[in-house]
């Protein structure tokens, strides 16, 4: 079976494009917007709304997938590719990939979505956003014309020799809606909560962290007070953007004795803390995270560290995984352009006992949602986020259903 025909359109995503070099300068918010000037480069503003592309590949029988080619939110840094806009790059997806995409044969998954990921224009790769979206759509399509779930699809592609599929814990993020979210995340009684947006030394984490602490005890003392059954106890996991070690200079010893005294703030819940540094470099943040992660383990603490920025390609999860630096990797799907690099991020991790962080960005879309909810599920990630859009419900809403649709379909077939 061939593809016959690729139809493109633009797309909006559930959140914006932020420019957190600015950001983390201190611009200030008036409502929804950043006051100020971008300070990286293709932004025209410090915030502005977030565009994808959709791809739909028509196959000769006429099934057809879809995939959306979206960025992360904080594009542009970090190591990350240039700022993703839709009418840059449609032309260009047009005039060098759809002709090569037109008589292509249906193979096998694994092998179409590494040829396109791998796929060079003039010695250069694909932009992250574009190899994202068309691996999704190569994987959806494989899922309509084998009429499986995608789930299914990357088992088989991937020879994972498991017949049972469980669901995965949903982590919900609250956007700077702090407090509100909160609420919602404990009446739908989410697995992980609540990530929290902690990028701002002074209004949000506090000169000695005393902001972050008080927040992490309103939190625990909100769960306890309206959750409806006793054994709710979800994990509190917050991002802090390397806040951390900014307040505290990289001082180990002052961010060790902190992060302890989170966790004693924490209980009975458990907690999780996301990038405590950013080292503004690859190197030293896994120098810096490999050594809160052992100092920690070595005063028996449960606190668990999370690595996301500098760790975006698969080669980066590998290279910290195999230093330890954290106790769980955010996989920020966008950032590794083919979902077949999502596939051997969750698994390399699973099988190093490096915690599998199925996440991405609140700037996606609701079908990249779902397919890499599909993945998660089908690599038994250790946890994935509800996404796109920093609202909480819808971005639940979408990972939820669909995650209990492949569990109802994949397993019905097992019975």
């Amino acid at each position: 079976m061939k593809i016959k025909d690729v139809i493109l359109s633009k797309a909006y995503t559930g959140f914006f494009f932020d420019d957190q070099k600015a950001i983390k300068a201190g611009a200030k918010k008036d409502g929804l917007f950043y006051i100020g000037d971008p300070m990286i480069e293709g932004f025209t503003s410090i915030r502005q709304k977030g565009e994808a592309i959709s791809i739909q590949l028509i196959l000769e029988n006429d099934d057809f997938g879809i995939g959306e080619c979206a960025a992360v939110q904080y594009s542009g840094t970090g190591g990350r590719d240039p700022l993703f806009l839709a009418d840059d790059y449609i032309p260009f997806i047009e005039k060098e990939i759809v002709p090569l995409l037109i008589g292509q044969e249906l193979t096998d998954f694994r092998e179409l979505a590494e040829k396109y990921d791998q796929l060079k224009i003039r010695g250069k790769r694909l932009h992250t956003a574009i190899r994202y979206g068309l691996t999704q759509a190569l994987l959806s399509t494989f899922s309509a014309y084998k009429k499986i779930t995608m789930a299914e699809v990357v088992r088989e592609s991937y020879h994972i020799d498991d017949h049972v599929y469980h669901a995965v814990p949903i982590f919900t993020q609250s956007g700077d809606e702090r407090y509100d979210g909160v609420d919602k995340m404990i009446i739908k009684e989410a697995d992980v909560i609540p990530h929290g947006l902690i990028n701002n030394i002074d209004e949000k984490l506090g000169r000695q962290g005393e902001l972050l602490k008080a927040y992490v005890e309103w939190l625990r003392n909100r769960v306890l007070k309206y959750r409806v059954r006793e054994d709710y106890l979800p994990v509190i996991h917050i991002d802090v953007y390397g806040t951390i070690g900014i307040a505290f200079d990289n001082d180990m010893d002052q961010i060790i004795e902190y992060l302890i005294d989170l966790e004693e703030t924490a209980k009975p819940l458990t907690i999780r803390i996301e990038g405590p540094i950013d080292a503004g470099n690859k190197e030293d943040t896994i120098m810096y995270l490999a050594k809160i992660t052992k100092l920690l383990e070595e005063k028996d603490s449960k606190l668990e560290i999370v690595a996301d920025e500098w760790c975006n390609t698969l080669q980066d999860i590998k290279d910290f995984a195999d230093a330890r630096a954290g106790h769980m990797l955010q996989i920020k799907t966008p950032d590794l352009g083919g979902v077949n690099n999502v596939v051997e991020a969750i698994l390399y991790c699973n099988d190093k006992l490096i915690g599998s962080y199925s996440g991405g960005t609140c700037n996606e879309t609701n079908l990249s949602a779902q397919i890499t909810t599909n993945i998660a599920i089908a690599c038994k990630a250790d946890q994935m986020l509800a996404k796109p859009g920093m609202g909480v419900d819808e971005g639940y809403m979408i990972v939820k259903n669909e995650m209990n649709r492949v569990l109802a379909k994949a397993n019905r077939k097992r019975v």
